[in-house]
């Protein structure tokens, strides 16, 4: 009886981290979508030479691969730095 009870504190935890591996996906999978659509604007306007459009594109990679390994804050993160590089490589920067 005792050994279950100790057991169940173990179980609790487990449960607990695979729940937070969850938290964020919409909010990744929703700035990578808009990233990549900005990023196609950009392209179709000649901006795919610039530094910046690299850099945005380098961005979105990292963060794709983040969301393939739940990493959702890290995806965010990344996509919304990819953001900021579209908006300076369309400003021709």
């Amino acid at each position: 009886m005792r050994k279950s009870w100790m057991v169940l504190p173990l179980i609790a935890l487990t449960l607990a981290g695979c729940a937070g591996k969850t938290q964020n996906r919409d909010g990744c999978a929703y700035s990578l979508d808009t990233a990549w659509k900005e990023l196609d604007i950009a392209k179709a306007e000649g901006f795919a030479g610039t530094v910046s459009y690299s850099k945005a594109l380098s961005l979105l990679t990292a963060a794709k691969t983040q969301q393939q390994f739940e990493a959702y804050d890290g995806c965010v993160q990344k996509a919304e730095r990819a953001r900021f590089y579209i908006l300076e490589s369309r400003a021709g920067r």
